[in-house]
């Protein structure tokens, strides 16, 4: 059974399902929904529902995945391939290969046998700015029952992931007064000014390249918050003038980085390019850099899985950065490579499904069941 969850989608045929398919007597099945109704989060909670200290275990993904809309697509990408030694579908790597290794984790365990409770956070939207991961983090009320060491699935070729960097998009929106081209005195252009603010930005990018933040020696590629101009549009006609123009740009911080302080530079640099021409600035979306310290036993447990002696960090953002904010200890871990996510025929290695599906095990008998 496939489901088209692209996040500009209602997820609730694909949490309706879920939850129909954990349903079993020892199982709580909580919604978190969005605020127009249209989509939901789920908190899927077995054993007790208390926990102290580190015993206990969160796993948690997100449910949405990107457009599939390419036509290098080689099959149907909501119905899942085998081709060779792989799984081919859009998510198989991004995220529902460890989606499937929750729900079956869930499944698996006898309810009674567990002396500490397995708890899967299950998100919405979280392709389009963790979204789903902010609302359950800003309205959950039921947080300090949540286990803290908690796994979150992303395709990290099972490397245990213990930061990574947050991320900011913002637009500008520029307003003038459209006219005939051949009288421009009667106008006022919204684009002609974006020029001077691109030159502002380029600056500030080059400002922040040049500096070394807390944490920047764990983004070795990437040692600095970065600044991207992503996107302009303005006009509706080649013989008229311009009464708007729009520009996007994103940021990603490190984690420790002051979000205000690098929102405020970038609004001062707003301010000095575009003098008297009227603006708006706005955030479109949020999602916070996370830091887990080498210490925490749920680190400390998948590297001993997987061998690893060294920290690892990625520069994309994940809903560890919000889920973090509920107490939780993240780490981020799964199978599949982020080269192949978002892109035609994305597959995940079947051997490292299988590989991930048995550290799962152990991970979930140690901290759900030898207590």
């Amino acid at each position: 059974m496939g489901f088209d969850s692209t996040s500009c989608n209602s997820n609730l045929p694909i949490a309706d399902f879920i939850c129909s398919y954990l349903d079993r007597p020892g199982v709580r099945i909580q919604r978190n929904p969005s605020p127009d109704g249209e989509k939901a989060n789920l908190v899927i909670s077995a054993g007790p529902e208390e926990c102290t200290g580190i015993d206990g275990l969160v796993l948690s993904g997100h449910m949405d995945v990107v457009p599939a809309n390419e036509p290098e697509w080689s099959s149907d990408p909501f119905a899942l391939t085998r081709v060779g030694d792989t799984y081919v579908g859009r998510g198989a790597c991004d995220m529902k290969g460890f989606l499937a290794l929750a729900l079956n984790a869930m499944t698996r365990v006898r309810t009674d046998d567990l002396t500490a409770p397995l708890v899967l956070i299950l998100t919405y939207d979280e392709e389009v700015g963790t979204r789903g991961a902010q609302h359950l983090a800003k309205t959950w009320d039921e947080a300090s029952a949540l286990p803290r060491q908690a796994v979150i699935g992303e395709p990290t070729e099972l490397k245990v992931i213990r930061m990574h960097k947050g991320h900011l998009a913002f637009t500008i929106r520029l307003s003038g007064e459209s006219a005939h081209s051949g009288y421009p005195h009667l106008g006022r252009n919204a684009i002609e000014p974006v020029g001077q603010l691109i030159c502002g930005l380029t600056r500030l990018r080059e400002e922040l390249q040049s500096e070394h933040p807390a944490n920047s020696e764990h983004f070795p590629e990437v040692p600095f918050v970065s600044l991207n101009v992503a996107q302009v549009a303005g006009g509706s006609a080649v013989n008229v003038v311009p009464d708007r123009c729009v520009l996007k740009c994103d940021t990603r911080l490190l984690p420790g980085a002051d979000k205000e302080s690098i929102i405020g530079r970038i609004e001062a640099v707003v301010a000095d390019s575009l003098a008297d021409t009227p603006c708006e600035f706005e955030l479109d979306a949020e999602a916070p850099p996370m830091l887990l310290q080498d210490t925490a036993p749920i680190y400390r447990a998948l590297c001993t899985e997987v061998g690893q002696a060294h920290s690892h960090s990625v520069s994309y953002a994940t809903d560890a950065g919000w889920l973090q904010s509920l107490g939780l200890d993240c780490a981020v871990f799964g199978p599949g490579s982020i080269a192949v996510a978002h892109k035609p025929n994305e597959s995940i290695p079947i051997n490292q499904l299988e590989q991930a599906d048995q550290i799962l095990q152990r991970i979930v008998y140690q901290f759900c069941m030898m207590h």
